[in-house]
């Protein structure tokens, strides 16, 4: 299944499944979003899997937002363990 992008009241909706060959179109486009808006959310409701190449991607795009004072929230089922994850990556 392709990955697809699409904004729903200021909230951005992902669908899909975000590994090794979705995670350059995944990176691009929200880097983009980051680029030209102060905040940016996903929301993961739709996304049938995540491997630890996306995981990774969203990890960096958390540290992208942070080093340039921006806001990058991820809200859907699944999202916690997202959070716990990179609490994992950050602690090791």
């Amino acid at each position: 299944m392709s990955l697809k992008i699409n904004e729903s009241n200021g909230t951005y909706l992902v669908e899909g499944i975000i590994n090794i060959r979705t995670i350059e179109k995944f990176k691009n486009q929200l880097e983009f979003l980051l680029t030209f808006n102060k905040s940016v959310v996903i929301n993961i409701d739709k996304v049938t899997a995540i491997d630890k190449h996306g995981l990774k991607i969203i990890e960096e795009l958390f540290q992208t937002a942070k080093l340039n004072n921006k806001s990058f929230t991820v809200i859907g089922y699944g999202c916690k363990d997202i959070y716990e994850s990179m609490d994992l990556i950050v602690a090791v």
